[in-house]
């Protein structure tokens, strides 16, 4: 299946605060593997980027006043998801501003597929740090390119925090596919989950450590 990676970065936080869209990323994917295929711009937002958001993007006025609007090129970016899961790290902060958009324009809401990373992550790590630099350090994956927020670079370390919150990390050959694997195919390519269960034994011994080795009022 394709999917999409999608950030963006704004003017500040809140559309209800009237702010718009500066940048869009977007790296597509088919079975967890880049298919080279990236939609990406700039965008003039037809007003002023907030002191915060600067300080997280590093995109000034006047840089951004120089850029296309939303409007030349939303079709291009639609057709870009068209029929494709979105991946998204925090998916309702970017849909609310893409809708918004596209709301401005006329046009209907965004109503793909959506994985919402954020919430994968709070529920594999509960209680831990899950914004993506976190994760990138947490799977040893080299964000040493994120000085700034920017949206393709975050889409690219989002994909690899993606597959590693799938735990799928490598690519195993389906070697019972009539199809064969040449150049330009991939599509035999297919990743597997290794689940390994724990005997009865081993859940007893385990479950015998915490008791003795956790505090006693964890237990009633």
């Amino acid at each position: 299946m394709k999917e999409v990676v999608l950030d963006t970065e704004t003017t500040g936080l809140s559309v209800k605060d009237g702010h718009r869209i500066v940048e869009i990323g977007c790296i597509e994917i088919e079975n967890l593997i880049p298919t080279k295929k990236n939609f990406h711009c700039y965008l003039n937002p037809e007003r002023k980027v907030s002191e915060r958001a600067f300080e997280v993007h590093g995109y000034s006025d006047d840089f951004l006043s120089k850029q296309k609007k939303f409007a030349d090129v939303a079709d291009e970016f639609l057709e870009f998801i068209d029929g494709k899961r979105l991946v998204i790290h925090n998916a309702e902060f970017d849909l609310g501003h893409l809708n918004n958009e596209l709301l401005i324009l006329g046009k209907k809401k965004i109503n793909n597929e959506i994985v919402d990373t954020l919430v994968l992550a709070r529920d594999k790590f509960p209680g831990s740090s899950i914004n993506l630099d976190s994760l990138c350090k947490r799977y040893r994956i080299d964000n040493s390119r994120r000085t700034k927020h920017t949206a393709l670079i975050d889409c690219d370390l989002l994909a690899k925090v993606y597959i590693n919150l799938l735990d799928q990390k490598e690519p195993t050959l389906d070697f019972q596919s009539e199809k064969k694997i040449t150049e330009n195919n991939n599509e035999s390519i297919q990743y597997y989950k290794k689940v390994i269960k724990p005997s009865d034994k081993e859940i007893a011994s385990h479950q015998a450590y915490l008791k003795n080795n956790l505090k006693k009022n964890y237990f009633n």
